[in-house]
């Protein structure tokens, strides 16, 4: 019951009777989606990131996942940035929670390009997808144009002394760190990765194996998410100096997003101080 949050109301309006109101019922919701999927229909489902998937996993995972089912979850309101909302809004485990799932997709786009790019791709795989999307106005970093493929990670800015990794709407500020470290004569390679799960292990290993150390970024919580993700690659096959950037283990309050981003540490200055700091612990 949030067509109008959720940004939804354009599509009930042009295809109502391809719009199924569910209500305030999270767990019904991907049941039901997940039936349609069965009678071969792509069902979309959206809710506020904190009910779906913070409120039926259980059902995600018993009723869309263990059957493989094509249903795609938009998690929408995600991260501290949905602001006045508070702790109880802010949903900062979701991607820990879904990368976990067999058979589940995770996608984090950057910005609005990004979310209808990967709203398509998704839409077109046969397995259930998870897509993230924030609330608040981000700075858009991309073009209609850019490219975007499924698993892929974009190789912004190329560099040699430190790999930035980010997956989110925080991809402004990195783009702004690496500006600034450029400046003390830092080159950082700025790495776009929105496909959390799968992972491009090859793209992020072919910039490790040069800078040989790592800055994760993201708006979540920094345990099990984008960085976890990467610390799992790395230790596996190419163990180097990380620091994640994100969530530290607390929950998030209300404020503006630009107040929340600056107390959490989640901006351009933090994130040059991050790979100030992993440079220092490089062995090579």
């Amino acid at each position: 019951d949030l067509i109008e949050s959720t940004m939804m109301e354009p599509f009930v309006k042009k295809y109502p009777d391809r719009y199924v109101e569910i209500g305030i019922a999270e767990q019904n919701l991907v049941t039901v989606a997940s039936g349609l999927a069965s009678e071969g229909r792509i069902p979309f489902t959206s809710s506020y990131a904190a009910f779906s998937p913070g409120r039926n996993w259980e059902q995600i995972r018993t009723t869309i996942c263990l059957n493989e089912q094509p249903v795609k979850i938009v998690g929408s309101h995600a991260g501290v940035s949905v602001g006045p909302d508070g702790a109880t809004h802010q949903m900062l485990e979701d991607i820990a929670l879904m990368r976990v799932l067999p058979h589940m997709t995770v996608v984090v786009p950057c910005d609005m390009h990004e979310a209808k790019k990967a709203t398509l791709v998704v839409a077109k795989h046969k397995q259930p997808a998870y897509l993230r999307l924030a609330r608040e106005k981000t700075p858009v970093v991309t073009t209609e144009d850019s490219p975007f493929e499924f698993g892929k990670a974009q190789v912004w800015r190329e560099g040699t002394d430190v790999t930035l990794i980010v997956a989110g709407p925080l991809a402004y500020e990195v783009l702004k760190a690496a500006e600034i470290l450029a400046k003390d004569g830092i080159e950082a390679e700025v790495i776009n990765s929105p496909w959390v799960k799968p992972l491009d292990d090859e793209t992020i290993l072919k910039s490790i194996k040069k800078t040989n150390c790592v800055v994760t970024i993201e708006e979540a919580q920094a345990a099990g998410g984008l960085g976890s993700a990467v610390s799992e690659l790395i230790t596996a096959k190419h163990a180097v100096p990380l620091e994640r950037i994100g969530i530290q283990d607390v929950f998030g309050q209300s404020g503006t997003i630009t107040e929340l981003w600056n107390h959490y540490k989640l901006t351009e200055p933090y994130i040059v101080k991050a790979a100030q700091a992993t440079m220092k612990r490089k062995t090579t």
